[in-house]
């Protein structure tokens, strides 16, 4: 059989030819000014529409909206990706900031139209949601009307919008920046090794203990020197969104984030209470890995490490074998879109310094395309990463055929696709495995997704709530930061994590990603949901494909409530469904003690 070889690095030249010195690209840029000229234009004639027959005016209003918001994801996606492989491209960075300057131009007139649209009478506005044009726009344009900033000025709307430019998000920018940045010492197999943030910390999966501790404390050395710069972004960061709400009349923090997610707190209150109840079990998986590792309780650094040793390592060229193999099990479209992104050099994976930590999805719309960005170094968790963004991938590539505004999904939909591609690989593994120490090694995988989800991101979100608590009451210090950080793992792990990072406030990056606040509990609704969407799909076979297409391309225009009920039936405000995904946890863990008990 002939090997197969795949490119590490990506093609960008087919979104745009020459990068950040691409003349394609500032074409494209050209387009976007125009059009966010024309939108201007036409909102300065716009009037409150007062009747069904000015619905003529509205719709190609929004038509030229949906169209810019697909210039600025492509232009975005774009620069995000020369910025992951190169973080000192200054070119690419002087982009951002024309990007930017326009997504801010844009983002004030839409602020105006949705303000228009509150004045509008109830009995209009529902007759101009009922015609043709505009009635496959209804979930947006309500939720344009609802969440409108009635409170703001023209005036002020302008301002905050400025200011998010060169302060707010110039913030977020500058984090990624810096933790890029930074460069690491490491031993390894008697050898120093200088690494970037990223592969250092790929090495909490290695074989060794000792890589495994000194990679842990090396990091946690260099977080405590530069724990006063980085309390300086988080708290920055944090005091404009509060001021931003407090201009808004927004009283809770968690309002924003879950209209973001189009999710009720009911539902989010729902999910964490039933998360509490089932803790136990995961303790128990924790404290019986901890025994197979060292005979002592679980050391944070240990977390990752492999429960039975393994010195395996997986090439690119296998990773992409068996994502293929195991995928084309579920549907051929899903086989056929990943043979797509690994032949056509969507994927970014080379292991090198100087590239950035975060591993990510990018989707460029106007050419139907993503791209993958990760370190691989040949670890079966490399691979579920590399599933994980594949999955991002596919909803982008599902929501092909969608129209305009209703391209755009919540965030906690987001995660629901790329933790279903986990599972079906998971699922494949398992039936796969010949032995039980094979089976040990992918319930360990599957449990660290678990133990992440239900206790790790538990524990970002107490962390954020308390944290936010305290900074509305003034700048909150890098020693207190550290005390809340390990309050709350403290209590989201129910004491059995040893020696956790105290500063996992600094190297977690969502953190500092000032377009999504609270962006951590969507981690724990996307694979609880997707357990619910996958236990479906084992019912059904092959022919569940379709449906879970229909799902995905739904996921734009409905709140997560009514897509649950749509198309799986469930109520997502009651115990009931969430236990349902937590039970199937629960077996996975008890079945690890079962296996390892001998």
């Amino acid at each position: 059989m002939e090997k197969i070889s795949y490119s590490r690095v990506w093609d960008l030249d087919k979104v745009f030819i020459g990068g950040s010195k691409s003349s394609q690209f500032l074409e494209h840029m050209n387009r976007l000014v125009a059009l966010v000229n024309i939108l201007e234009s036409s909102i300065k004639s716009l009037i409150t529409p007062l009747s069904i027959n000015e619905v003529i005016k509205v719709v190609p209003l929004i038509e030229n909206i949906a169209t810019i918001r697909l210039y600025l994801s492509q232009a975005n996606s774009f620069i995000t990706c020369l910025l992951a492989e190169n973080p000192r491209d200054q070119e690419a960075a002087t982009l951002r900031g024309k990007v930017a300057q326009e997504e801010s131009r844009f983002e004030k007139e839409l602020s105006k139209v949705k303000k228009i649209f509150t004045y509008t009478k109830e009995d209009v506005w529902e007759s101009m949601l009922e015609t043709e044009k505009l009635q496959e726009y209804r979930f947006i344009l309500n939720e344009w009307r609802e969440n409108a900033d009635k409170n703001l000025s023209e005036a002020e709307i302008n301002l905050i919008s400025d200011l998010m430019v060169d302060g707010y998000h110039a913030w977020g920018h500058f984090y990624n920046n810096l933790v890029s940045s930074i460069n690491v010492n490491i031993q390894i197999n008697g050898k120093e090794e200088n690494l970037s943030v990223g592969q250092a910390i790929n090495l909490r999966s290695h074989h060794n203990e000792e890589v495994r501790k000194e990679a842990h404390y090396v990091l946690e050395s260099i977080w405590k020197e530069k724990e006063e710069l980085f309390s300086k972004i988080i708290n920055n960061i944090a005091g404009f969104r509060i001021q931003v709400n407090n201009k808004r009349g927004i009283k809770s923090i968690l309002e924003d984030p879950l209209k973001k997610n189009r999710m009720k707190e009911k539902t989010l209150n729902t999910m964490w209470t039933v998360i509490s109840k089932y803790k136990q079990p995961f303790s128990s998986y924790l404290e019986r890995k901890a025994e197979m590792i060292d005979g002592t309780g679980m050391k944070a650094y240990n977390f990752w490490a492999p429960a039975i040793k393994s010195n395996r390592v997986i090439t690119f060229e296998e990773a992409a074998t068996l994502i293929t193999e195991y995928f084309s099990q579920f549907g051929s479209e899903l086989e056929g879109f990943v043979r797509k992104a690994f032949y056509e050099g969507w994927i970014e994976t080379e292991d090198r310094p100087n590239k950035s930590a975060i591993s990510f999805c990018a989707g460029f719309p106007l050419t139907g395309e993503s791209r993958v960005f990760m370190t691989f170094n040949g670890t079966l968790l490399n691979m579920l990463t590399l599933v994980h963004e594949l999955g991002h991938a596919f909803h982008n590539h599902a929501m092909k055929s969608v129209n305009g505004l209703n391209k755009r999904y919540p965030l906690s939909i987001a995660e629901t696709a790329s933790t279903f591609s986990e599972m079906i690989i998971f699922d494949a593994a398992m039936k796969k495995a010949n032995s039980r120490e094979e089976k040990i090694f992918i319930l360990d995988e599957k449990l660290k997704r678990s133990v992440m989800n239900f206790m790790n991101i538990h524990s970002r979100f107490l962390f954020e709530q308390r944290f936010y608590k305290e900074r509305n009451e003034g700048i909150v210090s890098a020693n207190r930061l550290n005390q809340l950080m390990e309050e709350s793992i403290n209590e989201a792990y129910a004491g059995s994590l040893e020696q956790p990072s105290i500063y996992s406030w600094v190297w977690t990056p969502h953190y500092y990603i000032t377009q999504s606040p609270f962006y951590n509990f969507p981690y724990t609704f996307g694979y609880l949901f997707a357990l619910g969407i996958y236990a479906k799909a084992k019912e059904k076979g092959k022919d569940f494909e379709k449906d879970y297409l229909k799902l995905l391309r739904d996921s734009g225009s409905m709140s997560v409530e009514e897509l649950v009920m749509k198309h799986l039936g469930e109520d997502i405000t009651s115990e009931e469904f969430w236990e349902k995904g937590m039970e199937l946890c629960v077996k996975d863990a008890e079945e690890f003690i079962e296996l390892t008990s001998s």
